[in-house]
Formats: structure tokens, sequence, C-alpha cells
């Protein structure tokens, strides 16, 4: 009995002094430690500190911040495409949480809407996907089941299609649909997350997937889904052995059916110098395809080679345009008026007008950016957008391009006072990788997403499951085409391609309701 009791007792001294003398390492080298000046004056209680600013984001985004207070997106946000996406729909129960005093858009409703039969929207063919049912909710458990379904999948009716390069070149771009996967290059992005977004946006059709700089990639294709390969000031995929532009690689391209046009990015809203990628998601595979080393960093330059005005631009889009027999276009973070009235009159004296002009918004996310370029460069994309569609008219070429609008455009809401203040169409990007299963984990930098969409990672990528996430783009991207057209004939019109800037209000801080119109003329 008593060595049972010998033995017992001296566990409990072992257990006991395990972690006491971890304690006691921890607090001799917090306080010889000369890092730290907290950690140095209080040993060991200075560690929670640092503990607590390391889950400081998840606890702010879970349990401390309101559900509209979340930044860059806040709770109702990522509830509507999660919602969206798994069960194709976006209802709520009882109010809207937005402060109705404060200052704010407004979209105009009619009195007299357009009925359903008076849309003019296209439901056939329908879509095949899965969406859920919920059986029983409770607070720890949910019982729901998988459905296939057909579902309607919004397109706009043939008179209303979005040409691109309609005059221009011999194989214009024909869209029967207002929205679009924005930038995300493959690298920044795995290939599941990439091939699920292809899969699913080839499923919903009408639509398109912009490569992002990183070029084309196997992944991309996929689904089979019209494309809009982007050229950066680095010439990835089109560059030769010494980072030269390649038109031998660019007609490869251009002879690639799925690649309906391309996109020359001269800016993107985050990152207004180039682009940066980790070397660390830069794999043999991603290497091949951009044409460049495995491991290393790589830093896009912040303009094309060679081109350092609007003329040059232009002459370059030219060649490319009746090189490659399909539509170019531009992407650019607006700074300022006089730049844009600068690019729009060299397009007035060459008479060399892009094909589409995507504005990106300085709001708008990336993969990896710098805080100071991410915070203070580049003007948001209602001011942006505006800006460019006046300068179009004044010099009377608005009738010859498009404008695509991007930056924090995932709700119908958004889009249709984008489609208001000047856009055509609009990119996201953001909101489908939310519907591949985003949790705004913000490391997309580090090659270490929680969740397996912004990573390279092989073990990080296996949680993300193609044959799951496939279905959630599709719907997310079909439920966000059939709010536009509700929120079209709430404003008495047929068609979201109607939309004019008589349709969005701005609600001052004095409560006196104002054009848009009026409110850019006193800014």
């Amino acid at each position: 009995m008593n060595t049972w009791f010998m033995i017992f007792f001296i566990t409990i001294i072992v257990i006991l002094m395990i972690p006491a003398f971890f304690l006691l390492w921890l607090y001799l080298h917090d306080i010889k430690q000369s890092e730290h000046s907290v950690l140095q004056n209080y040993p060991l209680l200075g560690k929670i500190r640092y503990i607590l600013e390391k889950v400081g984001p998840e606890l702010r985004q879970y349990l401390f911040h309101h559900d509209l207070e979340g930044k860059p997106f806040n709770r109702k946000q990522f509830e509507y495409v999660n919602k969206a996406g798994k069960y194709q729909t976006s209802l709520m129960g009882y109010g809207a949480e937005r402060d109705f005093d404060k200052d704010g858009l407004y979209l105009v409703n009619d009195m007299f809407p357009a009925k359903t039969e008076e849309l003019k929207i296209n439901q056939k063919p329908k879509i095949e996907t899965f969406i859920y049912e919920i059986e029983d909710e409770s607070l720890f458990n949910r019982k729901e089941h998988h459905k296939k379904v057909k579902i309607n999948p919004a397109y706009l009716q043939e008179e209303d299609y979005v040409l691109l390069g309609e005059n221009t070149v011999k194989k214009p771009f024909r869209l029967k649909g207002l929205i679009g996967q924005s930038a995300m290059s493959y690298g920044s992005l795995g290939e599941n997350a990439i091939t699920s977004l292809s899969l699913g946006l080839g499923m919903a059709g009408g639509t398109w997937m912009n490569t992002g700089e990183g070029s084309l990639s196997p992944y991309h294709l996929k689904g089979n889904v019209d494309i809009i390969m982007q050229i950066s000031p680095g010439l990835f995929g089109v560059r030769d052995k010494d980072g030269h532009f390649s038109w031998e690689e660019f007609k490869k391209h251009a002879d690639t059916d799925q690649i309906k046009a391309f996109e020359l990015k001269l800016g993107q809203g985050a990152k207004t110098r180039g682009g940066h990628v980790d070397g660390a998601k830069i794999t043999e595979e991603i290497a091949q395809i951009r044409k460049v080393k495995v491991g290393e960093d790589i830093n896009s330059p912040n303009r094309f080679p060679g081109i350092s005005n609007a003329e040059e631009l232009l002459s370059f889009l030219q060649q490319l345009r009746e090189f490659g027999g399909k539509p170019v276009g531009i992407k650019i973070v607006v700074g300022s008026e006089e730049q844009v009235n600068n690019l729009v009159g060299a397009m007035k004296r060459t008479e060399i007008i892009p094909d589409f002009i995507t504005v990106d918004g300085g709001e708008g996310g990336t993969g990896a950016s710098y805080y100071a370029l991410a915070y203070s460069v580049g003007l948001p994309s209602f001011s942006a957008v505006p800006l460019v569609d006046d300068c179009l008219r004044k010099y009377d070429l608005r009738d010859r391009t498009k404008i695509i609008a991007s930056g924090k455009l995932l709700t119908p809401d958004k889009i249709a006072m984008a489609l208001c203040i000047g856009a055509d169409l609009v990119n996201i990007a953001r909101g489908f990788m939310m519907s591949v299963g985003c949790i705004m984990a913000q490391v997309c930098h580090k090659n270490t997403c929680p969740v397996g969409v912004a990573t390279t990672d092989k073990k990080l990528q296996k949680a993300l499951v193609i044959e799951e996430k496939k279905f959630r783009v599709c719907n997310y991207l079909v439920t966000l085409r059939q709010g536009l057209f509700d929120l079209a004939a709430v404003s008495g019109l047929d068609s979201p391609t109607k939309f004019k800037r008589d349709h969005i209000k701005f609600h001052s801080e004095f409560k006196n309701f104002t054009n848009w119109s009026e409110v850019q003329s006193r800014r």
C-alpha cells in the first residue's frame, strides 16, 4: 500500500514540476531578453498580451464586431455570399440593421414596378446544381441535406447582350450576363480554388473569368468558361526567357478559343505598383506557366517596359488587337480627374479606344500588397467610375468602349449602384473567394490560408473540395444575377442594363435627398 502511495505521490510531484519548470524557464527567458519591454517588466504576464494580440482579429471578427462593422467586409455581406452559394437564397427576417440616419446611397424604387413577366430575362436553359436544405438547426447541431435542383440562369435577352470589341476586332466578346470574376492568378490562389471557380462559372454560363497577371493556367480552362487574360508589366506568360514581350507566346494565347479578350493591367486598387507573389508560392508548375524561376519572389514592375505615356500604351494596345483579333482593354486605378482626362484625350487624338476600361477602386482586394498602397492610394470605385464615365462622355467616346467596375461589389445592391453611376459590367474577386470557402483570415500573402484558397500548399488545399465548391460558385453568381433583375424591376426597369444615374440617390447628413449627378457636381 505504501509503495503504491509513494508512486502516486511521486507522479503528482512530477506532473506539477513539469509546468513549474516550464514557467520558470519562460520567466527567466522573458526577464533576460531585450526585445520586448513589456516582457522584461512583466515576465509571464506580458505573454498574455501577445497571445491576445495574435488572436485579436479572430476575436473581433466573431465576437466583438457587430454585423455591419467588420472590414473589409462585414458579417452581413459575408453571410449573403455563403447563403447564396450554399442555399441559393438571400432571404432575411425582421428588417435591416443599417443606420438609416447616416449618409448613404439608395436605389430609387418606382411606385409602379415592372412585373415579372415584363422583365427582359432569359431563363433557359435551366442549370443543374446542388443546394442544401436545412432540416433542423440548433445551437450545437445542424441537420441538412444535399439536394439536386434545376435553377433559372437569369441571363440577359439577346438584344441586351454587352459586346466587347463590336466594331474593332474580328471576334467580339458577347456577354449575356453583367457579372464576372475579377483578376485572380494561379499562384496567388491554389489549383483547387481556381478549378472550383472555373467549373462553377462554367456551369452558370453568361460570365467570364479573369486570369489575373499570373497568366493562363490549365486550371482556368477546366470549366470551359470564357476567359479574359490579363497581361501585366511583368509580362507573365507572354515573355521570353529574358523577360521581354514575346509575340509568339501572345499568339498562342490569342489562338486559344476560351480566351475571349485581353486586359492590360496598369494598376490594381490595393496595389497601384506592380504585383507581388511570395517565393514560397512559386512551384515548378507556376514558374513554367509564368516563365519565372522556382521559389523566387515575384515583383512585377509598376509600369510596362518601354511605355511611359498614354499614346505609347494605346499604340501597344492597338498592335495586340490587330495581331490577336480579339478585344483588348485596360485596367486602371483612378488618381485624379486630370490623369483620366489625359488618357481619354489621347484616345480622342489617336482614335485608339480600348474595347473596355476596368476601373478598380482603391478599396479593392489583393493577395499581397503594402500598407500605404492599400490604405491611401487610388480613389474608391464609386468616385472613380462616374469620373471615367463623365470624361468619356465629354470627349464623345462613351459609346465606343465599356466600363467594368471593381471594388467590393459583392451584393446585388452594390452592383446595381455601380451600373447606375456609369458601369456596364462588374468584376468580383473576394465574393467568389468566399464562395469557395474564404473566411477572411487575411493571410493571403503568407501561403498559410487555413481553408486552402489563397495557398499552393497541397496539405492545406485538401480541405477545399472541388466537387462541393463549384456548385457554390454557380449558385452565388446566379443569385446575384437574379437579385439584379429583381432590383431592376423594383426600379421600374425591364433590364438591369437600363440603370442610370437617376436611379440612385444620396441621403445627406441633413436628411435631404439629392440626385447623384448633383452630388458629383459639388465635389
